[in-house]
């Protein structure tokens, strides 16, 4: 990678994953999980998004901090911070409920302004912003939006208004994953990645059809590792890095999160201590 930092914000959610087999929780949430990886991977990274005032705020807050990332953009709203409930069976995290306590926002004209001098903006389905879209597209020079499985004609609405589009389709071939890819790149996106988790992941850019396979790992928990991924494409697309050495550096990343619990570390106990 380029040795000048990208600069990244990543817009929207954020929540406390609660593991109550395990009796702790973890700061996360798609925009957050993003914006972390890419500040370790050396971006100059931003989060803009809506924290509550309770414990797991505070948590999630702490973590960004430690993490270094620029926090100014970032609210803090009187009441519950999002969350949500995980439970991992055989290394696969199901999400088994949870609550967007005060994270919907709007974003200001300031807000828009400071998002067009990144290199990159991301965001997605989690985020709760779809409205607000075609504005953050229109000041973006480049927009990320993850998909994740949602079906076709939520991505045919939005895809439109994106540069980079990642999907998620755990149960795809290699062949499917592609036909997929190239149907969304139609839409508009020069850049589209589809993840097939344990499979790997398939990248069309531009004209270009990279695919990588899964690193075998020990996995513990798959929670975050697509968003690990979202955030190492990123910085190499933002780069300029030949697809497909960016499909295998950012298969390869993602494969590594899965070896630990949580998204990216801050284990916090469930209850705040008296």
């Amino acid at each position: 990678m380029e040795s000048r930092k990208i600069r990244l914000v990543a817009v929207g959610d954020n929540v406390v994953d609660r593991y109550p087999d395990l009796g702790v929780m973890y700061p996360g949430g798609n925009a957050v999980n993003v914006a972390v990886h890419a500040r370790r991977l050396g971006a100059d990274s931003a989060y803009l998004g809506a924290l509550g005032t309770d414990h797991a705020g505070r948590l999630v807050r702490d973590a960004l901090a430690a993490e270094g990332l620029d926090l100014s953009l970032l609210r803090v709203v009187e009441g519950p911070n999002a969350t949500a409930t995980v439970r991992v069976v055989a290394g696969e995290r199901k999400f088994t409920g949870g609550h967007e306590g005060v994270s919907r926002f709007r974003l200001s004209p300031d807000d828009l302004d400071r998002l067009a001098r990144a290199d990159i903006v991301h965001t997605g389905e989690c985020s709760l912003i779809e409205d607000q879209l075609p504005a953050v597209a229109a000041r973006a020079r480049r927009l990320s939006f993850d998909f994740s499985e949602r079906p076709w004609e939520y991505v045919a609405a939005h895809a439109p208004h994106v540069a980079v589009a990642v999907l998620s389709s755990p149960s795809r071939t290699r062949r499917e994953a592609f036909a997929l890819a190239r149907r969304v790149r139609d839409l508009g996106p020069s850049t589209v990645a589809v993840t097939m988790g344990a499979a790997g992941a398939v990248l069309v850019a531009a004209e270009t059809l990279a695919y990588a396979p899964a690193e075998p790992v020990g996995v513990i928990d798959t929670l975050g590792a697509g968003d690990a991924f979202i955030a190492r494409l990123l910085v190499g697309v933002a780069s300029g890095e030949d697809p497909h050495a960016l499909v295998a550096a950012a298969t390869s990343y993602a494969s590594r999160a899965c070896a630990s619990y949580g998204a990216f570390g801050h284990q916090a106990p469930l209850k705040e201590s008296p």
